[in-house]
Parts: C-alpha cells; sequence; structure tokens
C-alpha cells in the first residue's frame, strides 16, 4: 500500500502541474494541445542537466538547477505555440500535435547526438541515466519514499490556486478567453495575456515533464516520449473543469488508476485477480474516454478558447 501511495503522489504531481498548465493557457483563449512535446523538452533538459552536474554538486544544487532547466526549456518550447497561434493566427489544433511530432524526434536525436559525443561515439541511443541525480530528490517519510519534485508540485498548486482566484491578473486573463474583444475595449492587451497564459502553461508542463520521468525512474528512452501523460492531463483539465482545486482532485482519481500498472504485482489480490497487466497498463486512459464521454455535455470551456484573436471583430 505504500508503494502505492508513492506512486500515486508522483503521478499526481505529474497531472496537477500539466493540466494546470493547460488550464491556464485555455483560459486565456489558447487551446495548447502541444502539452506533451512540452513535457518532452522540459524532461530532456532537466534530465541532461543532472547528467552533466559534477560529482560533488550538492543536493540543492542539482534540484534547483534541473527545475530551473526544465522549466526553461518548456517557455522556450511553448514560444512556438504562442508565437504561432497569437502572432499569426495558426490553427491551434495542428500547432499544438506539430509540436508534439517535432519533440519526441527532437529529443531522440538530441540525446543520440549528446550520448555519441560524450561516449566518444561507443554509445547511440537515446538513453539518459541519471542515478545520482533521481537519489537527490528522495527522502522518506515513514515506510513512503518521497520526492521532493512532490513538494514542488504541491507549492506550486497552491500558488496557482491563489493566482487563479485572487489576483487581478487572473481576472484579465479569464477575461481574454471569455470575450477578448470586451477585454480590449477596457484597456487589456489580449495578446499579452495570451502570452502569459501560454508560458504559463510552458513553465508548469516543463517542471511536469522531469518529474514523470526522474521522479520515479534513473533512466529513460526519450524516444518513448512521456506515454502519452501530457493528453491524460487534458482530460484531467476538463474533467477538473478548468478550476484549479477540481484539477487537483481529478489529477489525484486518475493518478490511482495509473499507479496500479506499476505496483499491482505488490498488492495481493490484484495480483490473484485473473487480469493481465496489459488491463492495468491501459486503464487510465480507458478510465478517461469513459469520464469525458458522460461528463463533457456538461463542461464548460472558455468561450473564446482556440478563436484566433481579431481586434475589428466585436
Amino acid at each position: 500500500m505504500a508503494l502505492l501511495i508513492q506512486y500515486t503522489l508522483i503521478f499526481s504531481a505529474v497531472l496537477i502541474l500539466v493540466a494546470l498548465g493547460g488550464m491556464f493557457s485555455e483560459r486565456s483563449g489558447i487551446i495548447n494541445l502541444g502539452l506533451e512535446g512540452i513535457m518532452v523538452f522540459g524532461a530532456m533538459a532537466g534530465a541532461m542537466v543532472m547528467v552533466l552536474l559534477p560529482q560533488d554538486a550538492s543536493k540543492f544544487t542539482i534540484v534547483s538547477l534541473t527545475i530551473i532547466a526544465a522549466a526553461l526549456a518548456g517557455i522556450v518550447s511553448s514560444l512556438l505555440i504562442a508565437v504561432a497561434c497569437i502572432n499569426f493566427n495558426a490553427d491551434q489544433t495542428l500547432i499544438g500535435t506539430a509540436l508534439n511530432m517535432l519533440a519526441t524526434a527532437s529529443a531522440t536525436v538530441i540525446v543520440k547526438a549528446f550520448n555519441t559525443a560524450r561516449s566518444n561515439g561507443t554509445d547511440f541511443s537515446a538513453k539518459l541515466d541519471y542515478v545520482r541525480g533521481h537519489d537527490a530528490f528522495m527522502f522518506n517519510i515513514g515506510p513512503v519514499q518521497l520526492s521532493w519534485f512532490i513538494v514542488v508540485a504541491a507549492v506550486l498548486l497552491v500558488v496557482a490556486i491563489i493566482v487563479f482566484y485572487k489576483t487581478k491578473f487572473a481576472l484579465r486573463l479569464r477575461a481574454c478567453g471569455e470575450h477578448p474583444q470586451a477585454a480590449e475595449s477596457v484597456g487589456i492587451s489580449v495578446y499579452a495575456m495570451r502570452y502569459s497564459g501560454v508560458i504559463i502553461s510552458g513553465f508548469l508542463a516543463g517542471i511536469g515533464g522531469i518529474i514523470y520521468i526522474a521522479a520515479a525512474n534513473s533512466t529513460w528512452h526519450f524516444d518513448y516520449g512521456v506515454a502519452g501523460a501530457g493528453f491524460l492531463s487534458l482530460a484531467v483539465m476538463i474533467f477538473g473543469q478548468w478550476k484549479p482545486e477540481r484539477i487537483a482532485w481529478s489529477a489525484v482519481l486518475f493518478a490511482v488508476f495509473r499507479s496500479l500498472s506499476n505496483v499491482y504485482m505488490g498488492i495481493g489480490f490484484l495480483q490473484a485477480l485473473p487480469i493481465s497487466g496489459t488491463v492495468y497498463n491501459i486503464m487510465p486512459y480507458v478510465i478517461s474516454l469513459l469520464v469525458l464521454a458522460f461528463t463533457s455535455k456538461n463542461s464548460r470551456a472558455p468561450k473564446a478558447e482556440g478563436i484566433p484573436y481579431d481586434k475589428g471583430q466585436r
């Protein structure tokens, strides 16, 4: 049971951060389907920092620089979506899909080149090993082994709730996602707000990416991307009705089912059931389809999301 709690907390942290990122972006009016790709870029940057840091680096240095690198990579990659969708009015669905495809391909090529250069031509894999970096994030509370990544995610969740409900910035951001022309008429820069929403989504999704690959693993094959975690986060966001506290509870629900695929062999009654491990692997995605099928009718997305902003429209 302790292992189930550990994995549930890890996957909850990932889903919460990435879904919150999608929420801020869509609340500004930009559909960010590129969360999966942003996670890959953040994961790659964070993992490379953990590999490159010297052996005598302190735990604080490893933790802080890894998170900063992942966040910066997420921000930079999210700007691809921001520029294309805000400045050039590109189709937001196509741009997000293109970024997802670009991310996995780019990460595979970059990591292979990175390994080739470091090994003098003997390692051509797209795999990074960061055992020391992974260990620097771990600490224990009783029988449960936790990661500082979870603490970071909890702090960012609290910050997101405060920002979303208590600041003028969030009020303006939400106005741009509901009626951008009305927001512009009272002096709010729609372009600035939408850039802010997308950049915040990149910041959170980049950190979510490094949490996904490093909180429970000490090695990762980047040709696998992040195995659909970004799309699962979109389902969490929709089920959470674009509200941070609901997103948090939704993330925990989805994380429980996602964790079962990792720990069911250690739970006696689940191991005794005549169910293939493949069923546990696909369970979170089946659950997401069922949840969205039964709840999407009552979902209320921001009215202007996905619609390019036209100053002349009223």
